[in-house]
């Protein structure tokens, strides 16, 4: 009996220890496997914008979630000097200056990346003006561009001028792809569609146009103005609308043409707008010279013809003459049409307002969210001051912004309300702000992301602790070994049990 019972405690012994090592060997295998990441991809986007243009540095995992990279800025450079659009007469000229920005890039992208790093530039609404107004000087600087990336070692994927629909919806889908709103991390550290979450509008103002986008309350009811973008997977119509000449560059440029022509004289003009005692000598180029002032050129138009604008430092006269830059009749009282005869579906939700939105109202020293009073209280305020007491309120003093704030907080307030038909309920649900976290909220980030849909992902490749011959072997081993085992107990109760009943049998049959 002594004998039976060791092999069976043996026996035991090695199944249980093969179980344990198939589990241990299972549970290293799986935890300890180590993801090595293709790494990081790169894209590099030029946003050429009517007054700079701005250089971003993209990364993003190798391997993709649904199609649409998870992308995050990590560097940004501002190009010295003006927009490309001021090149039309001197092409050659924008090397140098992109170039300061192109040599900080190389050093943050890995070299071994930079011939597998796409660069792509677009440009807004100062090249849409110039290739309405000159376009073979329009196609002279986006040559000028391509000749200058074919020397540079990333892959250049093309310079584009986009459409303001597009610029809008990129600006859209950025906004939204910062805010969370498309992609969140669960539990489990996985990237999910969050739940119910609602996306927010975008408010965007550049220097020669500006847009609104937002998903409206019946999609359905707006499928002629909406656009179907696609991103993780999951379809949004959203409602885009882009005004040209209504950024805030050129529509000061209007207000100086309107106030010239109101003016008794042509060459001494008061400016509402401007900060008491600021005086400046502008030429009639200078806001003529533009496509969006073109109609009102007076018929003695002399280019370079001086006209000196003295500030008055008047709010109720600078909001005056600033109502005089939106056609608000072409409507006739239709709800959903706000100003210049364009279908507009009610503004829904939190919106948030950047580029031109946010600086002008930081400048005014409101930050984020407020009420329609507040504003228009600091606005007022501003708008009172002198040339000389503004260079102790603003945080960074530069005239040329200095001079046009209370314009342009005022083209604000009145494209917003009498514009978009925000009103002291739906303002506080406008969210002015430049950036989130390190990523700066503007169309290139979104564009980043559409184009993304088109970079191929990786695989990942994983590396096991265990070579997967080795991990197999042992496995086939060890369950052999435990199933070889488990029929030797089977066996040995099976013969112990035998034993037992054998001398009952014998008691049975004994005569008496």
């Amino acid at each position: 009996r002594m004998l039976t019972r060791t092999p069976s405690v043996v026996a035991q012994v090695f199944l249980l220890l093969s179980v344990v090592l198939v589990i241990a060997i299972a549970v290293i295998q799986i935890n300890q496997q180590q993801i090595l990441s293709p790494g990081l991809k790169y894209g590099i986007v030029l946003d050429a914008g009517s007054s700079r243009t701005t250089v971003y540095v993209y990364e993003w995992p190798a391997e993709k979630e649904n199609n649409t990279g998870v992308v995050s800025q990590t560097f940004k450079c501002s190009v010295k000097g003006p927009g490309i659009s001021s090149y039309g007469s001197s092409p050659g000229a924008l090397a140098k200056p992109l170039d300061d920005c192109l040599n900080k890039v190389k050093e943050r992208i890995p070299v071994h990346l930079h011939k597998n790093t796409s660069v792509y530039l677009g440009a807004t609404a100062g090249m849409r003006l110039l290739r309405l107004q000159n376009e073979s000087a329009a196609n002279e600087v986006l040559a000028s561009i391509q000749s200058y990336f074919r020397a540079q070692p990333f892959e250049f994927r093309g310079a584009q001028i986009i459409t303001g629909p597009e610029e809008g919806v990129y600006g859209w889908i950025t906004a939204n792809y910062l805010m969370g709103n498309f992609l969140e991390r669960n539990l489990w550290r996985t990237w999910v569609h969050p739940y119910r979450k609602e996306t927010m509008g975008a408010l965007d103002l550049g220097g020669a146009s500006t847009q609104i986008s937002f998903i409206p309350k019946d999609p359905e009811e707006h499928l002629n103005s909406t656009l179907q973008v696609k991103l993780y997977g999951y379809n949004y119509n959203v409602y885009t609308h882009s005004y040209q000449c209504y950024g805030r560059d050129e529509a000061e440029k209007r207000l100086l043409a309107l106030l010239l022509q109101k003016s008794k004289t042509s060459a001494n003009v008061d400016n509402p707008c401007y900060p008491q005692n600021y005086n400046t000598a502008l030429t009639m180029k200078d806001f003529f010279g533009s496509l969006c002032t073109q109609s009102l050129r007076p018929a003695n138009y002399y280019p370079n013809q001086p006209v000196n604008f003295h500030g008055t430092g008047d709010p109720g006269l600078c909001q005056e003459m600033v109502s005089l830059l939106f056609n608000l009749t072409a409507c006739r009282d239709r709800e959903d049409c706000p100003f210049n005869g364009i279908h507009q579906p009610k503004v829904k939700g939190n919106f948030v307002a950047f580029s031109g939105f946010y600086y002008t109202i930081h400048a005014l020293n409101l930050s984020g969210q407020f009420s329609l009073d507040d504003f228009n209280s600091s606005m007022w305020f501003f708008c009172s001051q002198s040339w000389a007491q503004l260079q102790f309120m603003l945080p960074k003093f530069e005239e040329i912004y200095a001079r046009s704030y209370c314009f342009s907080a005022n083209f604000i307030y009145y494209l917003l309300v009498h514009g978009y038909n925000f009103n002291a309920e739906t303002w506080p649900q406008i969210h002015f702000q430049k950036e989130v976290g390190n990523s700066s909220i503007g169309w290139s980030l979104g564009y980043m992301l559409s184009l993304t849909n088109m970079i191929p992902a990786e695989g990942k490749l994983i590396q096991l602790p265990l070579k997967p011959s080795l991990f197999a072997g042992l496995l086939i081993f060890l369950t052999a070994t435990a199933l070889l085992c488990l029929l030797f107990l089977v066996y040995l109760c099976v013969v112990s049990h035998q034993q037992k009943n054998v001398p009952r049998v014998e008691h049975v049959f004994i005569p008496e």
